[in-house]
């Protein structure tokens, strides 16, 4: 273990090098592989993984299977999110914070529906010290009312405010509520002020940790580290952490198969106007429902362009350029499922008219109205996307993470690229067809008395 004395003297090393040799440093050597695959592994029951790519810093996360899919009241995965960092039973809050800008470092943590993300960023050299940090957050058993009340719940209802301002925000967690009820229907920010207050303290909280830092539920991954150091300073620091989490968390946490269902819900709100029309996905890649034709879908009805100045070739771009609306298409991937949605904002009026074009424009593509080209050039955009996407650090932590931790299965950008290389037009096809024989959901946020209902856009609920 690091004494407090040793910690202090390494920080003020690695300062004093940082300034004093920069180029002389071995973070600065390429990368063994030269490539961005993630080399995998397992230290005492904990899963890891480590892509040791040139470059002064490392990147590390602890990925956690607790999202707001598996919380088991509403608001503990975000109160979770916002107690990371606030001291550990070896560290106060003030201690981690002065430490981390001793080294220079940044401290993140955030959620999606499946994941909760602990991270941080910082100089190769200081990974030991990292990983004991995130290994003491995983070990934590106690967390304190006082700062619950005072920092946390705060930061909740701001969020919480947020969320009730954004008819987009509010169309999409809508949208799969629908498509999938509880699970994956579950909002990321609490969407009612009511539940979060009756139900979340820090005894739900801290019992809810138990099943979000069991062995079995997380994975450590960084970027920027030599994959034999990881293993060392994993298999060193992570022995405290639970090997199993209680058979009855266990029980009411049990991980099921995603059932999609569809419907229609229509929210009224004085703030703005959104629509979103969504239906069956792809899961991602390390899940096993993978359609890469799903993400060329995506891409070919677009909304956003990617050139300056220019609408782009999509076809929902232009569309939404005439009609003075925001249009954005998604393919969002799960663990085992997955949504494509069109998210529309805007004025009443345009929002309705581009709606309907949107289910006109998937007509078309089914029956097979749309020039080669235009699906040639999906198909680029969508690998590039991947690629993109993959690359990122933060994408790419999160989705090895969540793949190690849903099927024990790194995310490999060279695998994605490949298998949307192969997609063919009838496939593309074949997809949106689908979308038009399945169950959409159909979520409208705004002026009720315009914004169409989904047998208006001729859409099954």
């Amino acid at each position: 273990m690091l004494s407090r004395s040793s910690v202090c003297r390494g920080a003020q090393r690695a300062l004093r090098r940082q300034c004093a040799q920069p180029v002389q440093r071995r973070g600065l050597a390429a990368p063994a592989s030269g490539s961005f695959q993630y080399q995998t592994g397992d230290a005492k029951g904990v899963k890891f993984a480590s892509r040791d790519l040139a470059g002064p810093t490392t990147t590390l996360a602890l990925v956690s299977r607790a999202g707001t899919r598996y919380q088991l009241l509403p608001g503990l995965t975000e109160g979770l999110e916002k107690f990371a960092f606030r001291g550990t039973e070896r560290r106060s809050a003030l201690r981690i914070v002065r430490e981390s800008e001793l080294l220079g470092a940044e401290l993140t943590s955030y959620h999606t529906r499946e994941n909760l993300v602990i991270g941080a960023k910082f100089l190769r050299d200081d990974l030991p010290y990292y990983v004991e940090l995130l290994s003491e957050v995983a070990a934590q058993t106690k967390y304190a009312p006082h700062i619950f009340h005072e920092e946390v719940l705060p930061l909740i209802q701001m969020s919480h405010k947020t969320f009730l301002a954004n008819t987009k925000a509010m169309a999409i967690s809508s949208a799969h509520s629908l498509a999938f009820h509880r699970g994956l229907g579950s909002p990321v920010s609490p969407a009612s002020s009511t539940p979060y207050t009756k139900y979340l303290d820090t005894d739900y909280i801290e019992y809810f940790s138990k099943f979000a830092y069991a062995k079995p539920n997380f994975a450590v991954v960084a970027n920027g580290a030599e994959h034999s150091e990881l293993s060392k300073w994993v298999n060193e620091f992570f022995g405290n952490v639970p090997a199993q989490a209680p058979e009855n968390l266990l029980e009411a946490v049990r991980d099921k198969q995603t059932k999609y269902y569809g419907g229609e819900e229509r929210i009224a709100h004085g703030s703005g106007n959104s629509m979103v029309l969504a239906f069956p996905g792809s899961s991602s890649f390390t899940g096993g429902f993978y359609k890469p034709e799903v993400a060329v879908l995506a891409s070919l009805l677009g909304g956003q362009s990617s050139i300056k100045w220019s609408s782009g070739f999509s076809l929902l771009a232009k569309v939404a350029s005439g009609a003075g609306t925001s249009v954005e298409t998604k393919s969002a991937i799960y663990s085992d499922a997955g949504l494509l949605y069109v998210s529309i904002n805007g004025a009443a009026q345009n929002v309705a008219k581009t709606a309907m074009d949107a289910v006109k424009i998937i007509h078309n593509i089914a029956g097979g109205q749309i020039s080669k080209e235009d699906i040639k050039k999906a198909k680029a955009t969508a690998k590039f996307r991947e690629l993109e996407f993959g690359q990122d650090i933060n994408a790419g932590l999160e989705l090895t993470g969540s793949g190690l931790v849903h099927g024990s299965k790194a995310y490999q950008l060279d695998e994605t690229a490949k298998a949307i290389d192969g997609v063919t037009d009838d496939q593309v096809k074949a997809a949106a067809k689908s979308l038009l024989e399945n169950k959409a959901s159909v979520s409208a946020v705004g002026d009720l008395f315009v914004l169409p209902y989904a047998e208006d856009l001729g859409l099954k609920v």
